[in-house]
């Protein structure tokens, strides 16, 4: 476990702490023993993280990861920084760029200066410099910058993250709701690899902890490999609903998504339809290395074991199984 100050408690600074996966790592670090510190833009609104921990464990400060002055007061005493920032989408000035990329870096850089003892850094699997994706190449740029100003940081690649919180299984099923068909974009042929949160905090805190190699890329992925298709299915059968599964080719795709993205919540980008022309899965390479869940020592939940149980609000009856035929 990293060293802390203070009290003789290690502090721990999550930036993005509020989010769908900080919560997760919030709770599995309090569990651990850790103070922690949420750094987050809206802390007023992170009053659900208290009671994950102890009186007094848990503390939420204002921190923007555009302003470096806020991320290095956040960081002020900690021995651990853990940065989950991220988006889906660009708006406004919380572009790629700003957050995964130059966010990241000013992360690493305030932890150095603050003496923190380690690093560990949420990026992606997919992340390429040379990818068509401006996703895909910002979450390259941040674990570059990650690197060079902290070289013993630890990289966490996940897959799709699922959870009772999510926006993939969730968006799907709120989708197939509504709408009479549901598009199988490049065929439905993409693969992933499904993560469940809670696995991915894990990671995390076993990382905070020491328990992964310092300066490695750690790629997570759960036991279930899905096709697009195979997701829509799978939906479509926890929610009992019968859906159209339309092939639509990627051209076709990005037609559509460049209207889509015009909304204040994009049902779909353009670089999302380009993320969509490769897999998303752990790669042989991190296999081979141990650099995944399992060689963390964890055994990754399935997403039968884990997405029913969420995604039966959106059957017709709710939590209670039709009986008709």
């Amino acid at each position: 476990m990293a060293t802390g100050s203070g009290n003789g408690t290690p502090l721990a600074t999550v930036f993005g702490g509020s989010g769908f996966i900080g919560r997760y790592v919030v709770r599995a670090l309090a569990r651990r023993g850790f103070r922690v510190r949420a750094a987050v833009r809206r802390p007023e609104l992170a009053g659900h993280l208290q009671p994950m921990g102890d009186v007094g464990q848990i503390h939420a400060v204002q921190a923007n990861l555009r302003y470096a002055d806020s991320v290095a007061r956040a960081l002020e005493g900690a021995s651990v920084a853990v940065n989950l920032v991220g988006i889906l989408h660009e708006t406004g000035r919380q572009s790629f760029e700003a957050i995964h990329a130059v966010g990241a870096g000013v992360v690493a850089e305030a932890a150095r200066q603050a003496g923190a003892g380690a690093v560990v850094q949420i990026s992606a699997i997919g992340a390429d410099a040379g990818s068509p994706s401006k996703y895909a190449r910002s979450k390259a740029a941040g674990e570059a910058a990650v690197r060079a100003d902290f070289p013993g940081a630890v990289i966490m690649r996940p897959s799709v993250v699922f959870g009772s919180e999510d926006e993939f299984f969730n968006r799907f099923a709120a989708l197939a709701r509504l709408a009479p068909a549901l598009p199988l974009i490049g065929g439905g042929n993409t693969r992933f690899q499904p993560v469940y949160v809670g696995d991915v905090a894990e990671a995390v805190a076993r990382a905070v902890e020491g328990g992964a190699a310092a300066g490695d890329a750690y790629e997570l992925g759960g036991p279930d490999i899905m096709t697009l298709r195979q997701v829509f299915e799978f939906v479509l059968e926890v929610t009992e609903r019968r859906r159209l599964l339309i092939p639509l080719s990627f051209i076709l795709a990005r037609m559509q998504a460049a209207i889509l993205q015009q909304l204040p919540r994009p049902l779909l980008t353009v670089d999302q339809v380009r993320l969509l022309e490769h897999d998303n899965v752990v790669s042989e390479a991190a296999r081979d290395a141990g650099r995944t869940l399992e060689g963390l020592g964890i055994a990754p939940r399935t997403v039968r074991a884990i997405a029913p149980e969420y995604l039966e609000r959106f059957r017709k009856t709710g939590q209670f199984r039709s009986t008709s035929t």
